[in-house]
């Protein structure tokens, strides 16, 4: 029994460590000015995801987040964490909410675990 969940632990771990890779190298970051900078009006806080809980993991996942003029998050991208934790951090920001703004505009964003 424990050897079937060590074997699930191995493959989610492999598996969120390829989705980070593939993620990671779709698109290079943007440089952003300070007027740029839009004002969050709802971060969602990520939950631990129970494997990170049960193998101690703790840390931050930074995630580059593109914001439509209305404010909704339109795309995401991770930039740097656990992979396992970047899973629940990306669906926190795909859920976040901004203030309205001109344009469509890229912030970076870390969620702490």
């Amino acid at each position: 029994m424990k050897t079937q969940k060590m074997a699930l632990a191995a493959r989610t771990l492999a598996l969120a460590a390829l989705v980070a890779a593939s993620v990671g190298a779709t698109s290079p970051m943007r440089a952003q000015s300070s007027e740029e900078k839009r004002a969050v009006k709802h971060l969602v806080t990520p939950s631990m995801p129970e494997l990170a809980r049960k193998l101690n993991l703790s840390g931050t996942v930074r995630m580059e987040i593109t914001i439509a003029p209305d404010g909704s998050v339109k795309h995401t991208r991770v930039v740097g964490g656990h992979p396992l934790l970047a899973v629940e951090a990306e669906r926190a920001a795909q859920r976040s909410t901004f203030e309205p703004g001109p344009k469509e505009t890229i912030e970076v964003i870390d969620f702490k675990f």
